[in-house]
């Protein structure tokens, strides 16, 4: 009998298998899994990686304790009218086919509406419906699939990145071989013939090859893991070329020994592995240390309005909430702790964390989360947790509701790697194929030389090195960009547009004027009340210039966006806004911004604003104007377009009283021809931001974090953004430089590695120190650009 391997998991079958549908299956639970696949339309999953699953273990009565409503709301992350989201950890995700049939567990169940993995830290995050389903009912499906979760209430209260020390055990395994394979070789490195060809030879040889095993099937596995799923998914990706020298080097050392051909090359197949992974475990140190200064750095720069004893109102950074604080969240806010609701009425979207967008009403003493957007009004919250940093950066990156400008813009590692790997591999034929006529016994040398010598690694750190850095400086100069990706991007703009307001104005020094009747003390305190809700930078400023009223509690709060607010109490009204939305008849010789007030229906006034601009603009101008076209887009009148043409260069296109929809299609239009970066104050530019190449919101004093923007830069810093349009370029010379680099150090390889001259030993010592020797480079050479924003 030939023993069968089992369709779904690939494990053997052996006499208790199960056969289904013309396959064998080691035990019904992997039939079972097959059956579940195949009738929800998930039968792709055995396309993209055969034998890829995992056998289900029964795991019923392992999870009863989910039962427990208690330990669900410890364990969820979200749980508000009949939706829930949780994270869980799956350590059996190993492979493409695993992310795939985790991310559609929505064809599994219909009331998963969204599944998202996290394949380095192996966790899933998913969303569901509780009607007619629960946490406990989706652990037992993917436990019944072969993805059992790892549930421990105790790693919930620990760190979450726990250290992976696979490479360090793999570099020890390597490192032990390698010392020991090159004493063995000894004495044929000093000709010790007498005692090597009579006494030991056989031993000291095949205790090398002994000791070479776990280096290639353990140490080494990661790379021919990489190269097979690569080749599989019809990719060439850098890890082939590593794969195909280690595999050459072994099978021929094995042969030699067999045969008594000599004694192979073991020491240099163990020196290969042990230098790829110390250039490697080097590459992981030092962009950890990237990515944590990233993170710890990568605060949102955004504040919130806390009420001290007094009952006053001060700004604070988002990250100085503490437990018990009380805090307000205005019209339009994020808000950004889990909360209870001390006073107003709560109309919260939660499509950020969700995806529905069906608000939900709170009241007084209900429990609010974070990550939630309130629509409409004032609340007062108290905090129930600080901040979590990493919540926030999870929201920015959620795939729900942010448009993938990635997946559309080939990087530069892209459009070089592969062209790389075939361009070597097809060196290393061409020369091996040469020397198998002129010299066979260098052939293999060559082919395993070329292949080293010639590793694209240096190439692949370059990009990830160069734009991390330029991140972490970015970071510490306030200006946050989401990811590697969008700095690329950034360094492709030929075309910026500003908003006005909030933009390239600033509210902590307008001077307002108010012409008209005089508001009663009822009014000015609803006025004061209704402003007080909202997060426009006009509000802002009226209502830090109002005198002190007694803050009183709307009935009804709406902000219609690009026209204005209305509040009402007690039976009355106000409204604040437009001309045409407030019922005013416009000026006719309009010079500057103005704000029209109307109570019950009855125009009482405006608010005229001179609007002060920031410094430096005009210099900030000058200089993009130098580089790429500019452009403004307000939602305002165009009272300030005398000012505005004495700041911009003279070819710059205005565009005023733009609404919201207004901005997005201009921006999707430029965009036929043009990289578009979009700078706005997050609040009525949310489509424009996210429809741009590059989003960036500015950031003063109020809580703008959008979720569409790529960038948040801190008001503070506005005048740094042409350094940090032109440190994007910079950047991208820096990678052009670091491959040009590793294509001369490759050329110089190559020759020798093509001529015989260079040992597969002395190429892997070179590969990683020319990787070691990117790295160094692309840091020095951010880290020199990056003392221009000093």
């Amino acid at each position: 009998m030939t023993n069968t391997t089992c369709y779904h998991c690939g494990d053997e079958c052996g006499r208790h298998g199960v056969q289904f549908d013309d396959k064998d299956f080691c035990c019904n639970g992997c039939k079972t899994v097959y059956e579940i696949f195949t009738s929800n339309g998930l039968s792709t999953y055995y396309d993209i990686e055969a034998k890829a699953g995992n056998s289900p273990k029964e795991v019923r009565s392992k999870y009863d304790f989910l039962d427990n409503q208690e330990i669900v709301e410890q364990l969820v992350e979200f749980n508000e009218e009949g939706m829930q989201v949780v994270s869980l950890s799956i350590p059996s995700i190993h492979c493409s086919s695993c992310i795939w049939v985790l991310e559609n567990l929505n064809r599994l169940h219909p009331s998963i509406t969204a599944s998202q993995v996290d394949f380095p830290k192996k966790t899933i995050r998913a969303t569901y419906k509780t009607d007619g389903f629960s946490l406990k009912a989706l652990v037992l499906l993917l436990g019944s699939i072969g993805y059992e979760p790892n549930i421990s209430l105790e790693s919930y209260t620990k760190k979450e990145n726990e250290v992976d020390r696979s490479l360090i055990y793999k570099l020890g395994v390597a490192g032990f071989a390698f010392g020991n394979v090159m004493l063995l070789s000894f004495p044929e490195y000093f000709e010790v013939q007498e005692f090597w060809l009579d006494q030991y030879k056989w031993v000291f040889r095949w205790l090398m090859f002994a000791f070479s095993l776990p280096v290639v099937f353990y140490a080494a596995q990661d790379y021919f893991t990489s190269a097979y799923k690569g080749l599989r998914s019809k990719l060439l990706n850098i890890d082939v070329p590593i794969a195909l020298g280690v595999l050459t080097l072994f099978v021929r050392s094995t042969i030699d020994i067999i045969f008594d051909l000599g004694s192979g090359f073991f020491d240099s197949l163990t020196g290969l592995v042990f230098f790829l992974l110390l250039g490697k475990f080097f590459q992981q140190k030092t962009y950890a240390y990237l990515s944590f200064e990233r993170d710890y750095k990568s605060y949102f720069p955004i504040a919130v309005t806390r009420l001290n004893k007094d009952g006053k109102e001060e700004n604070i950074q988002i990250y100085k909430i503490e437990t018990g604080d009380r805090i307000l969240i205005r019209s339009q806010e994020i808000i950004p702790v889990d909360c209870v609701l001390i006073k107003g009425t709560a109309e919260v979207d939660y499509s950020f964390v969700t995806g529905e967008s069906q608000a939900i009403f709170k009241e007084s003493g209900d429990k609010l989360f974070a990550g939630g957007k309130q629509l409409s009004g004032v609340l007062e919250v108290e905090v129930l947790k600080s901040v979590s940093q990493s919540y926030l950066t999870q929201l920015w990156g959620n795939s729900v509701f942010s448009k993938d400008k990635a997946s559309q813009f080939q990087t530069i590692t892209d459009s070089i790697g592969k062209r790389f790997t075939i361009a070597v591999l097809s060196i290393a034929l061409l020369a091996t194929t040469f020397w198998l006529f002129y010299d066979s016994r260098l052939a293999l040398n060559v082919f395993t030389a070329v292949l080293i010598i010639a590793c694209p690694c240096a190439i692949a750190l370059a990009a990830p090195f160069t734009l991390g850095n330029m991140l972490r400086i970015f970071g510490k100069h306030k200006f946050y960009l989401k990811n590697t990706n969008a700095l690329e991007r950034l360094s492709k703009i030929d075309t910026a547009i500003f908003d006005k307001t909030g933009t390239l104005t600033t509210n902590q020094k307008d001077a307002i004027f108010y012409e008209g009747m005089e508001l009663s003390e009822a009014e000015t305190a609803l006025l004061k009340t209704t402003l007080r809700a909202s997060n426009h930078p006009l509000s802002r400023s009226l209502y830090d210039i109002l005198k002190s009223n007694a803050i009183m509690t709307l009935d009804e709060f709406q902000e219609h966006t690009g026209k204005g607010i209305e509040g009402r109490a007690n039976e009355h009204s106000i409204k604040v806004g437009s001309a045409a939305y407030v019922g005013g008849e416009t000026s006719s010789s309009v010079a500057n911004t103005e704000v029209y007030v109307s109570s019950d229906e009855d125009v009482k006034g405006r608010f005229v604003f001179k609007n002060k601009y920031r410094e430096g603009v005009k210099e900030v101008f000058e200089h993009l104007g130098s580089q790429m076209e500019l452009g403004i887009l307000s939602g305002d009148n165009d009272g300030e377009r005398a000012q505005l043409q004495d700041i911009l260069p003279a070819k710059t296109e205005m565009l005023f009283n733009q609404k919201p929809e207004n901005k997005l299609e201009y921006i999707k239009e430029l965009q036929q021809s043009h990289k578009v970066l979009m700078v706005g104050d997050g609040l009525n530019d949310a489509g424009a931001l996210a429809q741009s190449d590059v989003g960036v919101a500015v950031s003063e004093n109020v809580n703008v974090f959008s979720p569409a923007c790529d960038g948040i830069l801190d008001a503070s810093n506005f005048t740094k953004l042409p350094i940090f349009l032109e440190l994007s370029k910079k950047s991208m010379k820096v990678i052009k430089m670091s491959f040009l680099f590793s294509l001369c150090y490759n050329l110089v390889g190559l020759y020798f590695a093509v001529t015989g001259q260079l040992q597969p030993v002395i190429a892997a010592i070179l590969m990683p120190l020319s990787s070691i020797s990117i790295v160094v480079f692309t840091t020095l050479c951010t880290n020199y650009l990056g003392k221009r924003l000093k």
